[in-house]
Formats: C-alpha cells, sequence, structure tokens
C-alpha cells in the first residue's frame, strides 16, 4: 500500500515542513553530483558482505557510521543530526518526502513550528539511537530522514487515526485506488517494521540497506513527544 494523499486540512501552510522536504531534496542533487558508488566489504552476523558503498559527496563527510561514533563520540557526534538529510537514492528519498508531505503538514499544524522542529530532530536522534544500540560496531553508512518521517507517523496515528488516506494498492499486476483510514496504513507499515527487525535484521546490521530499528525508534519517540509536546488536533478534521 503506498499512501498519495490525506484529506486532513491544516489550518497553516506547513513552512516548516516544506522547508524540511527543501533541504533534503537539495542535499540529495549536491550528493549525487559530488559521489560516486564502490564496492565495499563489510562485517555482519552472517560473516564479511560486499555492499555498494556510495563515497565521496556529502555521504563522505556526513553519514552516520555507528562504528566511528562509538570510536569517535566527540567528532563524529554530528553525524546524528546531517545523516537526516542524506538519502541513498531516489526511492529513498522519494518515498521519505512523500510521508512526511502528508503526515508531516498536519503534526506541524498541531504543535506549532517551534515545537514541530524539535519534534522532527528529537524523533530523528531517537531513531539514530536506537539504530546505534542494535549494532554499535556497524560500518555501514547510515542516512535518511526514515527515523524523523517515522516519528511524524506515529504522531498522526495517535491524532487523526480515522483521517482518510488515498491509497496505491497493488493486486498482481493491477494497480487500484482506494481510500482507507490512517491507522490502517500507518499500522500495516509499524507492523512490517516491527517483523522485519524481529525476524529478518535480528539486530545485528542493516538488513538490504533498510534500518528498522531505527523506524522503530522514531515511530515510538513520535507518539511519546507528541505526550510530552502537548500536542492536539487542529483544525477542522474529515474522516
Amino acid at each position: 500500500m503506498i499512501p498519495l494523499k490525506d484529506y486532513n486540512p491544516t489550518r497553516h501552510f506547513p513552512f516548516i515542513t516544506v522547508l524540511f522536504i527543501a533541504i533534503n531534496v537539495l542535499a540529495f542533487l549536491q550528493d549525487r553530483l559530488t559521489g560516486h558508488y564502490e564496492p565495499m566489504m563489510v562485517e555482519t552476523a552472517r560473516g564479511m558482505v560486499e555492499i555498494n558503498h556510495f563515497v565521496g559527496g556529502l555521504s563522505a563527510r556526513f553519514a552516520l557510521v555507528p562504528a566511528q561514533l562509538a570510536a569517535h563520540p566527540g567528532t563524529a557526534w554530528h553525524q546524528v543530526f546531517t545523516s537526516m538529510f542524506l538519502h541513498g537514492n531516489w526511492l529513498h528519498i522519494g518515498s521519505n518526502m512523500l510521508y512526511l508531505w502528508i503526515f508531516g503538514n498536519n503534526i506541524e499544524d498541531s504543535l506549532g513550528r517551534p515545537r514541530f522542529i524539535i519534534f522532527y530532530f528529537c524523533c530523528g536522534i531517537a531513531a539514530a539511537g536506537a539504530q546505534f544500540l542494535s549494532a554499535p560496531g556497524s560500518q555501514v553508512p547510515m542516512v535518511g530522514a526514515s527515523g524523523a518521517v517515522a516519528g511524524v507517523m506515529g504522531a498522526y496515528l495517535i491524532l487523526y487515526p480515522h483521517a482518510r488516506i488515498l491509497t496505491l494498492l497493488p493486486i498482481v499486476i493491477f494497480f487500484t485506488f482506494i481510500e482507507v483510514p490512517a491507522f490502517v496504513i500507518i499500522g500495516y507499515w509499524a507492523l512490517l517494521q516491527f517483523i522485519s527487525a524481529s525476524w529478518i535484521n535480528s539486530g545485528s546490521t542493516q538488513q538490504g540497506g533498510i534500518a528498522y530499528f531505527a523506524h522503530i525508534g522514531g515511530f515510538i519517540a513520535g507518539i511519546l513527544l507528541l505526550f510530552l509536546l502537548g500536542g492536539r488536533p487542529a483544525g477542522r478534521r474529515q474522516g
């Protein structure tokens, strides 16, 4: 299921959400223009495996590498923040920015701009922390806004569980459009993360380049932070 839009109007223009999207897109374009892929051997629970590692560009300096953070926290701490604005490929940034646009505007509307900025970065930090704790010795670079966006989705689930989401549903080789409540699309996504982290990832590495524990950490942080920051439903709602 791929969410396309929600029917959940906001009272104010989502300036911060748009700003975050713009920064992510600009950082991604700069990264693509100044870097390239090279094969790299990394150690995992299954032994040494080869991955296509993006080198050069912004990722070379600003991606979060858990092993570097563990060995040199004083000089690598900034990676926790900078990695939130980097992405591995077009699908990665496209999906993250789509989810941020669909769900972020309402959370920004609910919290207000200053608290939304705090919320977003705290979710990203929690996501990075969760992934770091799951594999502190990993040399696989971690990038993406997925953890922060997961926090936005967690907050949306609490505030607007019945908001209608226009969703693209693939059926074998066909596609159809349906409207489903937010708790269905977000609940389905969250279930996949927990299953993947427990059965596939097993807490030791990133499986298929996906940091499942970062998603889970950001998602849980988003729910908790919503209550701590006093988020409430805002504006006229449909669904």
